[in-house]
């Protein structure tokens, strides 16, 4: 299915239903989804794809996608209107790639499970419908750990030839770079670094579940160095807090000194993003201003993302701590651990 809707069909972004054409659970914590179909042919930004952003909306309980034949210019009403049973839920993921050409692209996505998550069916014994028992929460999650070929979606994604926004990689002349996320960051850090200058420099922390999720096809430019932090039980935030102060300082003796920033609930900022451009708590952003080239931390990018409380605490320690000013530094809540996402 293909929409018709002559506004809809001529949007500067993609709008459209997709079809599952690969499906593989690359390690305990991610599955890899390849999406086909024409539409997919026309998603594609003027140059490098970065963290790119883009919408999945998967289906609802009665396994229906939601139509937008009578959309408008405002798209975002369309959805809106439709009863909330009924159309589904829509998720934020990072395209993980583009491959291919024409009616053959394809776009890949690495979307993070986990197998905990409460049964998409109800027990048969309840006397439920299924219906009843769906719920928005954890929906990509349920979707991706029963994904098979054959099964269709519908994306939100740039259109080539037109602004889109969604990527928030912008050094802006920086000389060295930091880049921190967990699991759910995994793939836009990814796609940074495949797009980095191979004279780029600068280090990467991943905190992810387990050691098995170490992906050995995440590589950086010879001057950037990659560590991989599984969890393995720990607390999380733990291992990448201590990696990233230690790789700032260079002393192991702060670390040991500095304890963990205790964030409570009420500090994190909901909807958490901050880059050199924008910053959801609304305070005025000016932009990167210059960083006095004597400071230890002058010509340092740092892009950070992941669960809110964690990427909070990591702020309070780059910019309140040692000092980094807020144009040198994007700060990124995907998720919110105990909280649905909404969109």
């Amino acid at each position: 299915m293909t929409l018709q809707n002559e506004y809809v069909a001529t949007l500067p972004l993609v709008l459209d239903e997709v079809e599952v054409v690969g499906v593989e659970r690359v390690s305990p914590s991610f599955v890899r989804v390849e999406l086909g179909g024409p539409a997919v042919g026309r998603i594609g930004v003027d140059g490098a794809l970065y963290d790119q952003r883009f919408k999945v909306i998967f289906p609802n309980a009665a396994g229906r996608l939601p139509s937008f034949a009578d959309a408008t210019e405002d798209w975002w009403s369309t959805w809106t209107a439709i009863p909330e049973p009924e159309r589904g839920v829509m998720r934020t993921y990072t395209i993980r790639d583009l491959v291919g050409e024409g009616n053959d692209t394809r776009l890949v996505v690495d979307i993070v499970v986990h197998e905990d998550d409460e049964p998409t069916q109800p027990d048969d014994a309840s006397g439920s419908s299924p219906a009843a028992a769906w719920s928005p929460e954890g929906a990509g999650n349920r979707w991706a750990l029963q994904a098979a070929v054959g099964q269709r979606l519908m994306v939100l994604a740039p259109r080539r030839g037109h602004a889109f926004g969604g990527i928030e990689w912008a050094p802006d002349g920086a000389d060295r770079l930091l880049l921190v996320g967990d699991e759910t960051a995994v793939p836009a850090i990814r796609g940074v670094l495949r797009d980095l200058p191979a004279d780029a420099t600068g280090a990467v922390f991943l905190e992810v579940p387990l050691g098995a999720d170490v992906l050995d096809d995440v590589r950086a430019p010879e001057g950037v160095s990659v560590h991989w932090l599984p969890r393995d039980g720990a607390a999380r935030g733990e291992l990448v807090h201590a990696a990233v102060l230690a790789h700032l300082t260079g002393t192991p003796e702060a670390v040991a000194a500095a304890a963990e920033p205790v964030v409570a609930d009420d500090e994190v900022d909901p909807e958490l993003w901050e880059t050199p451009a924008y910053s959801s708590s609304g305070e005025e952003v000016v932009g990167a201003t210059s960083v006095p080239a004597d400071t230890p931390y002058a010509g340092l990018y740092a892009w950070i993302a992941g669960e809110s409380k964690v990427v909070t605490g990591l702020r309070r320690i780059l910019v309140k701590d040692l000092g980094l000013d807020r144009g040198q530094v994007a700060f990124m809540g995907y998720w919110r651990e105990g909280v649905a996402m909404r969109s």
